[in-house]
């Protein structure tokens, strides 16, 4: 059972003096700082006078339905004025890490995008701790409070909604200003759906490039894919399910019929691979409807042939307008609808008129 007087006030430690003044009030009486709190930074305040000079006794944790962990000494690593960067689950709660949870026990403090999602898997784990929200709507609010916080010899870890986190997420200046302050910052790996699904992929992995959330409109995504086209390695993507099927049809028309693979819901009961063409992805998707779930779309390198049959594709493209339309209005038609470089569709364009090709 979790110590009481640690779950109504976590700054009270062995070696640490509890604060004095009104912050006390903003933290809630079951564990967490009060969400109506009137200044959303004021907790900072509750940090501790001291920093705790020896390792911290962490609370027992669940570590199996029916089985609590003895309470153990938190390691050195944790100490306070340390910011950790803390993977969680993806989708099975069993792949979080031993050192994962003596961390989140330890911690002080606990960032994350949604305190509803991470006070879940607090619960699922036997932890009650301080959660405060991090995204990228109040992080530049939040940062200097979180800087005076580990300033004042708190332990603050970071996670996210799943994953590690700023993999697309937010977080990455506060590393860099918590490291530029002279602050210790630890990483703690585990789950990322990332790389769980170039494991199961089947795509080449010596070289590849997360290139997260693609724009959402049609235009603008079809010119970030034109970007990465000629890239030599396997391309990474997240999607939504709403969105997918217009994505896959994008990077086809973009990339050509590459082979590509959508996994969705890795580690979670309903986990799906699918392998295939880009345009089979994209056709099969247009008629199945959106799946559910969180989405990983991988792209697999170009080769020479893919890539002839691409400049093939093009030039058809642009016989079919030069045929109808004046030069310039075939070319940003083509170049539009293929996402190529104008420049590159012009200078293909003049070669057809003129006969060279």
């Amino acid at each position: 059972m979790l110590d009481p007087d640690r779950i109504s006030n976590p700054t009270t430690r062995p070696g640490r003096k509890q604060p004095s003044g009104g912050s006390a009030a903003n933290i809630s009486a079951g564990g967490g700082y009060a969400e109506n709190s009137p200044d959303e930074t004021s907790w900072a305040t509750a940090a501790t006078e001291q920093a705790r000079p020896g390792p911290a006794r962490v609370a027992p944790v669940r570590i199996a339905p029916g089985r609590v962990a003895p309470a153990r000494i938190a390691p050195a690593e944790f100490a306070g004025g340390t910011l950790a960067i803390v993977a969680t689950p993806i989708g099975n709660l069993g792949d979080i890490t031993q050192r994962a949870i003596d961390c989140l026990a330890a911690a002080d403090l606990v960032l994350c995008e949604d305190t509803r999602i991470t006070g879940r898997l607090l619960a699922h784990l036997g932890l009650k701790r301080p959660l405060r929200p991090y995204h990228d709507h109040n992080a530049a609010r939040m940062r200097p409070a979180i800087l005076r916080a580990l300033g004042e010899g708190q332990m603050v870890a970071l996670v996210s909604d799943a994953g590690t986190p700023l993999i697309s997420d937010p977080g990455y200046r506060l590393v860099r200003e918590a490291t530029d302050a002279g602050h210790r910052v630890t990483p703690l790996p585990g789950a990322s759906a990332l790389l769980a699904g170039l494991a199961v992929a089947g795509l080449p992995t010596d070289r590849f490039l997360f290139a997260g959330f693609l724009p959402p409109k049609a235009v603008a995504r079809r010119a970030a894919i034109s970007e990465l086209r000629a890239l030599r390695a396997t391309l990474v993507f997240y999607e939504s399910g709403p969105r997918l099927a217009a994505m896959l049809e994008d990077l086809a028309a973009v990339l050509g019929p590459r082979e590509a693979v959508v996994a969705r819901e890795l580690t979670k009961l309903y986990e799906e691979t699918r392998r295939d063409r880009l345009d089979a992805l994209a056709a099969h998707y247009a008629a199945a409807g959106g799946p559910k779930g969180e989405i990983v779309v991988l792209v697999g390198p170009p080769d020479d042939a893919g890539s002839a049959r691409d400049d093939n594709a093009l030039d058809a493209m642009l016989v079919e307008r030069l045929a109808r339309l004046p030069l310039k209005a075939a070319v940003d038609e083509v170049a539009g609808t293929s996402g190529r470089p104008r420049s590159e569709v012009y200078r293909r364009a003049l070669r057809l008129r003129d006969g060279q090709e």
